[in-house]
């Protein structure tokens, strides 16, 4: 018989829409989904660096391709690369316990997005 305390009664249906994660957690997904995103993208940026070393009309293709679509390519790139690090190295630090506690986590996560922010403009006139 199933009981009736409200306390030991399990969920029945999550609305991961409604379900709000901490930044830790989101800055974790982030890191995840940018190293994917970089390893997608590593394919292309071989060939077009081959592209370029080929020769003087290879290298105008690629840049060509650079000044098109290839620099919000090259935007994004650098953005995953930039959060990938900064979240690398958070979790460097957690594996030698360092800000392990909830407010350390919730900060080093704070920072994480904010040098993201901070290097999305220096990526940006990079690119440009």
């Amino acid at each position: 018989m199933p009981s009736s305390n409200p306390l030991n009664r399990r969920p029945v249906f999550l609305d991961l829409r409604v379900i709000r994660l901490p930044v830790n957690a989101l800055v974790s997904i982030l890191h995840r989904l940018s190293g994917l995103f970089l390893i997608v993208v590593l394919p292309f940026w071989v060939w077009l660096l081959g592209e370029s070393l080929t020769s003087e009309a290879g290298y105008l293709h690629a840049r060509a391709i650079l000044h098109s679509w290839g620099a919000w390519l090259a935007l994004f790139s650098l953005t995953a690369l930039g959060h990938h690090f900064f979240a690398g190295l958070r979790h460097l630090a957690m594996d030698v316990h360092w800000g392990l506690t909830r407010d350390a986590s919730r900060w080093s996560a704070w920072g994480v997005l904010v040098l993201d922010a901070v290097c999305l403009p220096l990526w940006w006139r990079m690119v440009v």
